[in-house]
């Protein structure tokens, strides 16, 4: 029979004149609920919910959407990469000045294009693409044709339809194009679409879809695209001259004049040239005002060299999404589950915010803390390289003053009667587990422990401090969530106490605050399903995400003190003693025995398992008793289970040769079964009884 012993429990100092200890968050929301009544309780959730919409909707709601666009043009251009000129792409244009010079503006001179690109032809450009779309007769087309059928470099036409771009061509100016394409179609030279994605107002963010009848998109056609990014629609990375900032114009890519390049040349002459093409992308296009001119992210803010707010030209928005594929910086979205998540905790963060109760101090650190993270989260995000295009940021602001204001009229509504209520447990933190026990008792509120015969848990994750290195921080704290969760449940299904985490390892007990007949058997099983539930998690993992060890778990019984510790600033449920340590050091020892589970000879004779192997007399380390060790082994008959029994008894005993006898015929059976190969080898070590001490 246990007999318990009190200690005694420690003096509340007292608090500050005039000044009252806080009530625990939890403990509020609790009351707050049972006490504001169904139909305001309703129209409070109702409340919520509306708020977790918009949290999460707000890129589709009239009015909200365009400041969600300015927050994010504003992460864009502030986190957009800063680079030097990019040396693998070249832009050719028509400028105002070429259109002055040919006295011809449109369409295009075209013997100055085919001019070009014969001297282009002769550069070794890696490919080049023609943003410009013959969708009208000129005189000298014949002389382009020709020029463009004779391309041995990778030559691709503008192409755009009436169905995609309305407002931009007619139907017999899509028949001229297509009939203009058809006539010059060769090995080299193929048509492109040159399609753009404009949101409502007016600015390209993201890339466009690719319709099936649509030829591939410039970018997609001029260079490679992995299969996975081939219809890629995230947002277009846009990039910034990396001397801007010090009043330096150095573009981010070269824009020279088509007049360059159409002037005839030499060999010698072109060789001089061809540096500013070999090896390049180039991209055709006009650079005219008023013409072709697009807005971006970048033009909501002043431009650092002119000041201006600067609109971008279609050519130079296709050579930003051609240095995007070629860096293959493809951004990705939050899932949709992420975003729900992330606008139900900002939500919830606003609605406990309503109900700290903390100095004044403190409340304006939590309230400018999470003001702080609406502002720095989306841009540390889009430096991350995450497609923020859909990041409800403003939404979350609405939808966090929604909940505080919701939460926070629900709890003005509280009496006087429920706000003196709650301060009877002022500053106390009590772990879920014993809840409903103080409910019940609240003298258990005082700091006290007291001596339970108590069952022990340890277990511990092989490898995880290796993952943690090897991947990135995120998947670190997704994994080590979703593994604690499932050994958690584990733990609770089977009536334990949890009495805290130590990085992956679980500690639990059975035993305390409520001991149950069965508390041996429940523990045992719950020994036995934690490492199960490790295995299968290890096995569960997503393809590319290094391996985990095994999940090792130690079991023990003994005395042990239980209670409140702590102080006045937190408590802590715990217990506190040997029979702790020695769980502890059992768990280690799995690692040398090779075994998964150990359960010390004390705890398996109250376990009420009959599928338990001994491993042997060990000596822990660290400590100096000897300790009976056994394993489960549901894997094996019972006689198998019973010819290992028998040859740790023979070691007991000393009987030498039916040691001998049993570990020849069972090193034979379980050649293959590390942990009894082991214990053969650690009863040949030791003499009679006597125990293998541990390194």
């Amino acid at each position: 029979m246990t007999t318990t012993e009190t200690i005694l429990p420690a003096t509340d100092p007292a608090a500050p004149d005039g000044q009252q200890a806080a009530v625990p968050l939890r403990k509020r929301v609790r009351r707050l609920v049972m006490q504001l009544g169904p139909s305001r309780m309703a129209a409070t959730m109702l409340f919520l919910l509306v708020a977790v919409l918009i949290a999460r909707f707000s890129w589709q709601m009239p009015l909200v959407d365009a400041a969600e666009r300015a927050l994010y043009d504003a992460r864009a251009t502030l986190m957009a990469p800063h680079v030097e000129q990019d040396k693998r792409i070249t832009l050719v244009t028509y400028n105002d000045e070429t259109l002055f010079n040919t006295g011809i503006r449109s369409p295009l001179d075209r013997t100055l294009l085919a001019n070009a690109l014969g001297n282009l032809d002769q550069m070794g450009a890696k490919a080049i693409g023609i943003d410009i779309a013959f969708d009208s007769p000129r005189p000298d087309d014949d002389v382009l044709k020709a020029q463009l059928r004779a391309m041995k470099t990778p030559t691709w036409l503008a192409y755009a339809e009436q169905a995609s771009n309305p407002n931009t061509i007619f139907y017999e100016q899509q028949k001229f194009l297509e009939a203009f394409i058809a006539d010059v179609t060769t090995d080299k030279t193929k048509p492109t679409s040159v399609l753009f994605r404009n949101d409502d107002d007016d600015v390209i963010r993201n890339w466009p879809h690719r319709p099936k009848n649509l030829p591939p998109l410039m970018a997609n056609a001029l260079a490679p695209v992995d299969p996975a990014h081939a219809n890629f629609q995230g947002n277009i990375r846009f990039l910034v001259p990396a001397r801007a900032a010090k009043g330096q114009e150095e573009p981010v890519f070269a824009n020279i004049p088509i007049d360059t390049f159409a002037m005839p040349m030499d060999a010698d002459m072109r060789a001089g040239f061809s540096e500013l093409v070999k090896g390049r992308y180039v991209l055709i296009g006009g650079d005219i005002i008023d013409n072709d001119q697009f807005n971006t992210p970048l033009s909501r803010f002043p431009d650092a060299i002119t000041g201006q707010h600067e609109t971008m030209i279609g050519l130079e928005v296709h050579a930003h999404m051609l240095a995007q594929q070629l860096d293959k910086a493809w951004s990705h979205p939050l899932p949709g589950p992420v975003l729900w998540a992330l606008a139900a905790l900002v939500v919830l963060a606003g609605g406990l915010t309503s109900l700290i109760d903390l100095r004044a101090r403190w409340v304006a650190v939590a309230f400018f803390g999470q003001m702080a993270f609406f502002v720095a989260f989306p841009f540390w995000l889009q430096g991350r390289g995450v497609d923020t295009t859909t990041l409800p940021t403003f939404g979350w602001a609405i939808g966090w003053l929604f909940g505080y204001a919701a939460v926070g009229t629900a709890a003005r509504t509280v009496g006087s009667r429920q706000r003196a209520f709650a301060q009877s447990a002022l500053g106390k933190y009590l772990p879920a587990d014993v809840a409903a026990q103080i409910m019940r008792d609240p003298d258990q509120l005082s700091l006290h422990g007291e001596r339970r015969n108590i069952f022990c848990v340890f277990t511990d994750l092989e490898g995880f401090t290796k993952l943690s290195h090897a991947t990135t921080p995120e998947t670190v704290a997704r994994l080590l969530n979703e593994y604690l969760d499932r050994l958690s449940d584990i733990v609770l299904q089977h009536g334990g106490t949890i009495d805290k985490f130590v990085g992956d390892a679980i500690v639990a007990f059975w035993g305390a605050p409520l001991s149950r007949p069965d508390d041996g058997p429940r523990a045992a099983a719950a020994a036995i399903a934690l490492y199960q539930a490790g295995e299968k998690f290890r096995t569960d993992l997503a393809e590319g995400v290094p391996p985990l060890g095994m999940t090792r778990v130690g079991l023990h019984v003994g005395d042990a003190i239980v209670g409140n510790f702590g102080g006045e600033g937190r408590i802590q449920y715990t217990a506190l003693g040997d029979s702790m340590n020695t769980a502890s050091r059992l768990e280690a020892a799995n690692k040398e025995l090779k075994t998964g589970v150990l359960i010390s000879a004390e705890a398996a004779a109250r376990s009420g398992r009959d599928d338990l192997v001994p491993m042997g007399r060990v000596t822990l380390r660290g400590r100096a008793q000897p300790v009976d060790v056994f394993t489960p082994r549901p894997d094996l008959v019972p006689e198998r289970r019973a010819r290992i029994a028998a040859l740790v008894a023979a070691h007991v005993a000393g009987d030498k040769n039916a040691r001998v006898t049993g570990a020849t015929a069972l090193a034979g059976e379980f050649a293959q079964d590390a942990s009894i190969m082991f214990l053969i080898e650690r009863l040949e070590e030791t003499e009679k009884g006597e125990s293998y001490v541990l390194s």
